[in-house]
């Protein structure tokens, strides 16, 4: 259905995916998850739901998350697939 190819499980993998990356990238920055949730302005339970991969993570969030850990979004998602 839609044409688009993407299971339910394949795109489950991809936000695990790219919520495990932003948790090293903010890791690796020194930020708490608290911390980082703050400076983004994103509620910490919400921060804790984008790094473990149970929501759809809008753009906007995205965008938020990236230019705060200085990458762009297509170097978060670079590789997954």
């Amino acid at each position: 259905m839609g044409g688009h190819g993407m299971t339910i499980g394949h795109m489950e993998k991809q936000l695990i995916a790219i919520g495990a990356r932003i948790r090293d990238l903010r890791s690796k920055k020194g930020y708490s998850q608290e911390a980082f949730a703050d400076s983004c302005g994103i509620n910490r339970s919400h921060m804790g739901e984008v790094e473990r991969g149970e929501c759809n993570v809008t753009f906007a969030t995205l965008l938020t998350i990236t230019t705060k850990l200085e990458i762009s979004i297509s170097a978060l998602l670079d590789g997954i697939a």
